[in-house]
């Protein structure tokens, strides 16, 4: 999310990554039915390439993912479209790159919508 999300107090998740966030008028050309996912996930993907503070946080979480379990988390209520899920590939994309180099494997979950909590999570 690049954009903290209303009525979400900061104690509710560990860490917040703006700069792995959405530009604001890709999501909006994309829930606008202008471009299609495909090339909503190609510009998100391209976006986060081109940001050296993106790409810096990417190789820190992939880094992370090969000690420890990350869980994404965001507002969009659908998985499939979301891009928590292109950004989970991209850094299972660098673990599998260094696991191939050391043989390592960590778990990476998608979570449900950000404002939602769970008890005791």
């Amino acid at each position: 999310m690049r954009f903290y999300p209303r009525g979400v107090k900061r104690e509710t998740f560990h860490e917040w990554r703006k700069e792995l966030g959405t530009d604001p008028e890709l999501i909006q050309a994309w829930k606008s039915g202008a471009i299609s996912w495909d090339e909503f996930a190609r510009r998100y993907e391209a976006q986060i390439s081109a940001d050296p503070k993106a790409q810096a946080s990417l190789n820190e979480l992939a880094q992370r993912a090969r000690k420890e379990t990350l869980t994404l988390l965001c507002a969009c209520e659908d998985e499939a479209h979301c891009h928590r899920t292109l950004l989970k590939a991209m850094i299972e994309r660098r673990v599998k790159r260094a696991r191939n180099r050391f043989s390592v494997k960590r778990q990476i979950k998608l979570s449900g919508r950000a404002h939602k909590k769970r008890g005791g999570e």
